[in-house]
């Protein structure tokens, strides 16, 4: 527990260095905090935050830095929310008006972005996984198959699988005919339920081959069925945070190509209450170490379907953004709601 002094002359730093992106020194504490202290004692308090891990201090400066925890603390107990004011509020009110539901998604992910200026997503709802009409498999190599999975909607996935048995072509067709054989109509979580004792009772290499499949192409349909629009990648170039390290901004645009890693982020705050805010590595994706997103879901009539973010550096405005994100989660709820 921090004491009021410190809260105060932490928030300050913090608040200072999103604003200035500059290394805050004691003058600036002092000028900003509104605390009668001495140049020593704000010293003498910058120092415990540094021991306690709040804050850092640069090599080619003699001011301090927050680190992720300091910015986590900041924005549990010491954030001011600010609201949007009444342009950002009619921007918000005049562009998720009920319509079509892909449009009212492109929308809110638009403004999200244009708002905060960061990259804005939004999940769509997710698609009832599709049925299995046919699965084959195709060796490419000795130990390269490839997985070929048509769903009852005429939808064509690939999934190559790297396995350690060599198999012959006899043995492919007859997992393909055991698989179709239990898998026609249904999706591959029926398929899984469904096969979970049968596997058993098959032979060790063809078991392996089989659950690998279950894997990858419930992997496959998942990436079909989970959707998201995302706006704005562009304006993170202009971020001096994240654009001076090229090879992380590299990793982070490969992140929003791939998108799997990020829906599965976005899927945890599907299952959370309210606004959710990753800062730096707290997410558990490495592209996603220099950035925060603030997350929260939506609903239609009542049940959450799915969630809307901003993706920016962890230097971002979040007494902003976080009302933002909320504002324009309860927004694309009511316009995706039954009157």
């Amino acid at each position: 527990m921090l004491d009021h002094r410190a809260q105060s002359l932490l928030k300050t730093l913090v608040e200072r260095y999103i604003a200035e992106g500059q290394p805050v020194g004691s003058r600036t504490l002092s000028r900003y905090s509104g605390l009668e202290l001495s140049p020593a004692t704000i010293r003498n308090v910058m120092s415990d935050l540094e021991e306690m891990g709040f804050i850092a201090s640069p090599h080619t400066s003699a001011g301090r830095i927050p680190t992720p925890l300091g910015y986590r603390l900041f924005v549990d107990t010491l954030l001011t929310v600010r609201q949007p004011d009444q342009q950002e509020m009619s921007e918000l009110q005049g562009g998720l008006m009920p319509d079509q539901p892909q449009r009212v998604i492109s929308h809110a992910s638009n403004l999200l972005s244009q708002l905060t200026q960061f990259a804005g997503v939004v999940v769509a709802p997710r698609r009832q996984q599709p049925r299995i009409r046919q699965i084959e498999f195709l060796s490419l190599s000795e130990k390269r198959i490839l997985l070929i999975i048509v769903t009852a909607d005429g939808d064509v996935q690939n999934r190559i699988l790297f396995t350690q048995h060599i198999y012959t072509s006899s043995e492919l067709i007859e997992a393909a005919n055991y698989l179709n054989q239990h898998c026609l109509g249904l999706d591959f979580e029926e398929v899984r339920k469904r096969l979970n004792d049968e596997l058993r009772q098959l032979r060790g290499d063809m078991t392996a081959l089989m659950t690998a499949a279950m894997e990858a192409g419930s992997e496959a349909i998942a990436d079909t069925s989970t959707q998201y629009v995302i706006s704005g990648e562009k304006n993170l170039l202009g971020v001096h945070d994240l654009s001076s390290n090229m090879t992380n901004l590299r990793r982070l645009f490969d992140l929003f190509e791939k998108r799997t890693g990020l829906a599965h982020l976005l899927e945890l705050s599907h299952r959370a209450e309210g606004v959710q805010v990753f800062i730096g590595g707290e997410s558990g994706i490495a592209s996603l170490d220099e950035c925060s997103v603030v997350t929260a879901p939506y609903e239609v009539d009542g049940s959450i379907v799915g969630t809307i973010g901003v993706i920016g550096p962890t230097r971002m405005a979040y007494e902003r953004v976080i009302p933002i994100v909320d504002i324009t989660a309860k927004l694309l709820s009511s316009a995706l709601s039954t009157p």
